[in-house]
């Protein structure tokens, strides 16, 4: 029997990935662990390591191709002694994976097919969609997400056709169940879902076209990446209940503090400094001990319990062509502030050129985001999930303020916290919030 490759789920969230690159080619030896191909997600570009050996003996999916779903068969292997030819022949004929059916009661969990869950290794677990009885008598498989959004929409998860892998019902069924899309008429004498509530709705495409003369315009397709931005962030708005807190810090201190390590940095042979702080630096340092000094801050919400996190994992949002991404400073408490500026230098780095692994950018309890280099005063940030805040930081300025009853200059910067108010109240944020301005008034703190 040929050994099917299929597209893998290299990440939690992942449906869909562009195939970038073959690193074999028909009628080459594979080995396990040898790199077969490059595969794109919304995020970062993955090498994609063989689980069997063989010979490759069909590519079914040409390297270039964008939107593969994830479980596809992309590729086929000739066994050890298998006839190649036939294998490839049999590769010509493979299909998009199949919707798996439907799971006897006694067994609720889905398996994904081998290849998939051993390609998957390397990313982090995905959570297991949860079933609900259809009007069948089967069951409905949904990913979280979706089963939220079709609460919120009043919608009864069992009723929406899934898109997904397996028939799994995913976020972008329940979009289209919201239109009368999609969905399964429900049995006789099933009780009444509630009704959705009210949106406004948008304007469709071809009513934002309408507005502006044809010429007057060029289309860029939405990449992954937009489209993953404008999906969690739409999410975020609409589900996650946000408030706002905004300081003042003094930040002269911590500039002379930055300008005397920064010149006793040392130097290697060529005269380059074994390390150059930034301001953000230090921001992500005093953010990570305020969380430890304000533990109950520290957390993420579920529905049925509240994460209390033992170690600040701090991400920094990093601007790409046509989006961002927030690596994560682990434990960030407990690095020196050389250490987070290197980190998060080479973190920088490896974002731009799409090379972090998704450990390096999912998960976190907090992040930062810092457009103060760009002159912007102050502004608000929009909470990633599952973080409970995000730290806005704004341009470090001269400003006149009063002290002692008179007026004097001051290095002065302003940051905004965003809170998830079901996870951080009004009193809690502003104790967190005072936490980081003792620290980021007074850099020495950061050190004892």
């Amino acid at each position: 029997m040929p050994i099917e490759i299929r597209m893998p789920a290299l990440s939690p969230t992942m449906e869909k990935g562009n195939l970038a690159k073959w690193l074999k080619r028909e009628g080459d030896k594979v080995k396990a662990g040898d790199l077969i191909a490059e595969i794109e997600t919304d995020k970062a570009t993955m090498e994609f390591e063989a689980v069997d050996e063989g010979t490759l003996a069909k590519i079914v999916v040409p390297e270039g191709t964008a939107d593969v779903p994830v479980n596809q068969v992309i590729a086929v292997l000739a066994a050890e002694g298998e006839d190649v030819k036939a294998a490839a022949a049999a590769g010509a004929s493979a299909k998009p994976a199949p919707q798996a059916k439907a799971p006897e009661p006694a067994k609720p969990a889905v398996q994904a097919a081998p290849a998939q869950a051993a390609a998957a290794k390397p990313a982090a677990a995905s959570p297991s969609p949860q079933a609900a009885a259809a009007p069948s008598g089967q069951r409905t498989f949904s990913s979280p997400l979706a089963r939220r959004l079709a609460k919120e929409a009043g919608i009864d998860v069992s009723r929406i056709q899934g898109s997904g892998p397996h028939g799994r019902v995913i976020a972008r069924d329940v979009d289209a169940a919201k239109s009368g899309k999609g969905l399964r008429a429900a049995p006789a004498g099933a009780p009444a879902t509630a009704a959705a509530p009210t949106v406004a709705p948008t304007m469709s495409d071809q009513q934002v076209r309408a507005l502006f003369a044809e010429d007057s315009y060029e289309t860029i397709p939405h990449d992954g990446m937009r489209r993953t931005i404008a999906q969690r962030l739409t999410q975020s708005t609409q589900t996650v209940p946000h408030f706002y807190l905004t300081m003042d810090c003094n930040i002269g201190k911590l500039a002379a503090a930055r300008e005397e390590i920064n010149a006793a940095a040392p130097k290697d042979k060529d005269g380059k400094p074994a390390y150059k702080l930034s301001v953000n630096d230090f921001v992500i340092k005093a953010l990570a001990l305020a969380l430890q000094r304000v533990p109950d801050a520290n957390v993420s919400w579920t529905e049925s319990a509240m994460l209390k996190h033992k170690h600040s994992d701090v991400g920094v949002a990093v601007a790409l062509p046509g989006g961002l991404i927030t690596p994560i400073v682990r434990s960030a408490e407990t690095k020196s502030l050389s250490a987070i500026s290197n980190e998060m230098r080479d973190l920088a780095v490896r974002a731009r050129n799409r090379k972090l692994k998704p450990q390096e950018y999912q998960g976190g309890t907090t992040a930062v985001s810092n457009l103060g280099m760009f002159g912007i005063r102050e502004f608000t940030a929009v909470i990633n999930p599952p973080h409970a805040t995000i730290l806005a930081v704004g341009a470090g300025e001269e400003r006149a303020i009063v002290r002692n009853g008179k007026i004097e200059a001051a290095q002065m910067m302003t940051v905004t916290l965003s809170c998830d108010h079901r996870a951080v109240d009004g009193a809690l944020g502003s104790e967190l919030l005072g936490a980081f301005k003792a620290l980021i008034e007074n850099p020495v703190m950061m050190v004892v």
